[in-house]
């Protein structure tokens, strides 16, 4: 759908920001904005199963509006769905299970690639639901803020595949890098073209920012994270912006996140933009400020990393955080967050305080 056809945008601070652009106060959003921590999602998912949510557009896009609601100074949306709708996508059965988490039936053995992954899979026909979910949530925001869509990577997407849930170790799929590499290498490739056609389909549907989420990057080391993880990360920001190209659709407008937990051993890689196109690194909690920007040299854009527990501090204490946060990084290439998505039972009040004290602060320190 051309961006004609929907309502104009009235907030591109955050769009700005990503592009290195002067803004007047620090854009912020919430990774997992809409979440158990809010009660009216508490009731919702009373009455909807999480998967229900995901691939009935109408409830996926009531799901997203929910925090926009609540926190007007919000200044992005992010699409609600899950990771693992690609997974589910090339065929694999992925249940979401109470208490548990998403739970996959997996990969037991290298030969099941075959057999439990179905390549030949329409992945647009697939993800038509969340496609139709982004352009009716475009419409339903009015051009309040953007709208954020999200994948997740490679790496990650296979840890789930082979481990069948949450792990401590990923003792399983750190198996297959060093028992099995060149099928290792014939999964990810798998999942990498899945990746970049469902960041392009969301593009065509209306999101105007995209976020890879590799939220298990964290469990490698350098090595493994050189020859596994970034070379299909930079081949995604590369694909989706080749491909858009093609399709005569402006990749200028439509910037990209790159958020990999755990991988401070690779932030210098991560900003090195001769081997990306990424205009943003998400930074976790772990990353001192000026070792991000240092990294960063002003070539990204930085996205973080405020520690979500801090968000169980008393409301004074969070604003002290937050305002040593904003002026550690400044209001220059730099978008706030949290270091991870929100915990289910923090009050929903500390995140009010969170948004308004970014743009209290970053207000503060770009008229000094």
């Amino acid at each position: 759908m051309m961006e004609k056809e929907f309502p104009e945008l009235k907030n591109d601070t955050i769009i700005r920001q990503a592009f290195g652009k002067k803004t007047s106060y620090i854009p912020v959003w919430v990774m997992r904005q809409a979440g158990r921590y809010l009660p009216e999602f508490r009731e919702f998912r009373q009455h909807h199963s999480f998967f229900d949510i995901c691939e009935t557009p109408e409830l996926a896009c009531e799901a997203t509006m929910l925090p926009i609601r609540r926190y007007p100074s919000l200044d992005a949306a992010i699409i609600f769905s899950d990771i693992l709708v690609i997974p589910k996508a090339l065929g694999m059965d992925v249940q979401m299970v109470e208490g548990i988490g998403p739970v996959v039936d997996a990969l037991e053995q290298p030969s099941q690639i075959k057999t439990k992954i179905h390549v030949d899979n329409n992945i647009d026909g697939e993800l038509d639901y969340l496609y139709k979910a982004i352009t009716l949530t475009r419409h339903t925001l009015e051009g309040k803020v953007p709208l954020i869509g999200f994948a997740g990577g490679p790496f990650t997407l296979m840890s789930y595949m082979i481990e069948g849930q949450g792990s401590k170790t990923m003792s399983k799929v750190k198996r297959w890098f060093y028992q099995n590499p060149i099928e290792s290498h014939e999964l990810l490739d798998i999942l990498t073209k899945a990746i970049i056609q469902s960041l392009v389909g969301q593009v065509k549907a209306g999101a105007q920012m995209l976020q890879v989420f590799e939220s298990h990057a964290g469990y490698l080391g350098p090595r493994q994270f050189d020859e596994f993880c970034l070379p299909y990360l930079n081949r995604i920001s590369y694909g989706v912006k080749e491909q858009l190209r093609e399709q005569n659709l402006d990749t200028n407008d439509v910037p990209m996140i790159l958020f990999a937990k755990g991988a401070h051993y690779a932030l210098d890689k991560m900003c090195d933009t001769t081997c990306h196109q990424y205009n943003v690194i998400g930074l976790d909690w772990t990353i001192d400020a000026d070792r991000a920007k240092t990294a960063s040299n002003g070539r990204v854009t930085l996205q973080g990393n405020l520690d979500p527990c801090a968000l169980y501090s008393n409301q004074d204490d969070l604003d002290y955080l937050v305002e040593q946060m904003v002026q550690e990084f400044g209001n220059e290439r730099y978008i706030a967050n949290l270091g991870h998505g929100i915990y289910p039972d923090v009050k929903w009040e500390n995140v009010a305080t969170f948004v308004n004290a970014v743009h209290k602060y970053s207000k503060i320190h770009s008229n000094k």
